[in-house]
């Protein structure tokens, strides 16, 4: 039994001329048909799949120069809207120091003229006080010299008549 098995005919093994022509236009033309059938379509729709991966990226590169444009753009609205608040905030300043300095300047004037009001005011009080005190002075002048002359007219007539002379005529003026 051990010897059938050693003499088995192993053709297999040993392909025959005919066999292998056969075997290669088979399976060349297994190739062509699979190339037209299945490979052609499956290298257009890896190509497709290449395109669309490729116009993703593109996009995607579109995507992040657009995103970095936007964020350029952001950042210069920011910038000049910090810009313009500090110029706002530095018209308010001069602003404030406008009004303060001229409120300032309403200020002094008003105290000055309250000054020339009050120095005025005490001026005319001096006067009308040193005008009571000479119309005081000169009543009580005249108070004295009346009662000087009274007392020196008393006695003598002719003195007496002049007196009275002299005031009629005052009363007469």
């Amino acid at each position: 039994m051990v010897d059938f098995i050693l003499l088995a005919d192993f053709s297999v093994i040993r392909p025959e001329p005919g066999l292998i022509i056969w075997t290669t236009i088979i399976f060349f033309l297994f190739w062509f048909i699979m190339g037209r059938l299945a490979f052609r379509p499956i290298q257009n729709a890896l190509k497709k799949r290449d395109s669309e991966i490729q116009s993703s990226l593109d996009e995607a590169k579109n995507a992040r120069l657009e995103m970095a444009k936007l964020k350029a753009e952001n950042e210069e609205i920011l910038k000049q809207a910090y810009e313009e608040r500090a110029k706002i905030i530095k018209e308010a300043k001069e602003v404030k120091d406008s009004i303060v300095k001229e409120a300032k300047v309403k200020a002094k004037e008003e105290a000055k003229k309250i000054v020339t009001s009050a120095k005025q005011e005490i001026e005319n009080q001096k006067m009308a006080a040193i005008t009571e005190v000479k119309n005081l002075t000169g009543m009580m002048a005249l108070e004295i010299a009346e009662k000087v002359l009274r007392k020196e007219l008393k006695g003598n007539k002719e003195q007496e008549a002049y007196v009275s002379d002299l005031m009629k005529e005052i009363k007469l003026n």
